[in-house]
């Protein structure tokens, strides 16, 4: 049964160009290096565009499983060069406003 882990964070506004910068590293590290981000299925990342708060993305990550998530998930803390590219990315985010949640489906 598919897994989706589900990222939110408001990018802080005077940063949105650095932000889009940085997110651009990481997907060329990811496809450069596939081996390390196998598990996943798929990814999309999509930014809100009106209603509720401004600024928001959500980055939807799949998964066949949650033993895959969490091989994903254990591999890439462990990864240098994606947890430097990682960390630079989360100091463009407002404080406070990134979380992480684990959905599967229901139908």
């Amino acid at each position: 049964m598919p897994v989706f882990i589900i990222e939110t964070y408001v990018v802080d506004p005077e940063k949105q160009r650095e932000f889009m910068s940085a997110l651009k590293k990481i997907l060329e590290y990811k496809k450069a290096n596939p081996e390390r981000f196998k598990e996943m299925k798929s990814k999309k990342i999509y930014s809100q565009m009106f209603g509720d708060v401004s600024g928001r993305h959500i980055e939807m990550n799949e998964f066949d499983s949650l033993a895959d998530a969490e091989k994903y998930l254990t591999r890439t803390s462990k990864d240098r060069g994606f947890m430097k590219l990682y960390q630079e990315a989360e100091l463009l985010l407002v404080p406070a406003t990134y979380s992480m949640t684990v959905w599967t489906s229901v139908m």
